[in-house]
């Protein structure tokens, strides 16, 4: 079973909707990440602020917080190898390291996919 675990830097939800300023990656991030489940992978994700011994309980996580601080969040984790950190990384990118096809391109940004101009 393929495991995917996100590090995630101290924020006060996983959609990053409930603060004064969105971050409009924090939605999406989290969009895909409920996609990658539906997918049958398992997935963990950890906030340092509310479960920072998760942080501490993985040797090569604690290792990049103790170099480079928290600008190395989020650090993702796929079967319990680092596979990315400092960003958040695309849907594509998070299916590749998984074994996942998507199964249609995602629509470009700003577009809904459909219709030869974007949105129908």
């Amino acid at each position: 079973m393929m495991t995917l675990q996100v590090f995630d830097r101290p924020i006060c939800c996983s959609t990053g909707v409930c603060g004064p300023k969105v971050d409009p990656v924090l939605p999406r991030f989290a969009a895909d990440l409920d996609w990658l489940k539906g997918q049958g992978v398992t997935v963990e994700r950890y906030n340092l602020a509310q479960q920072p011994s998760a942080f501490i309980a993985h040797p090569d996580v604690q290792e990049l917080l103790t170099r480079y601080g928290v600008k190395c969040l989020p650090i993702i984790r796929v079967n319990g190898r680092i596979v990315s950190k400092g960003a958040f990384p695309s849907r594509e990118m998070l299916a590749r390291w998984c074994g996942v096809e998507l199964s249609q391109p995602l629509p470009l940004a700003g577009t809904c996919g459909c219709g030869p101009s974007g949105c129908c």
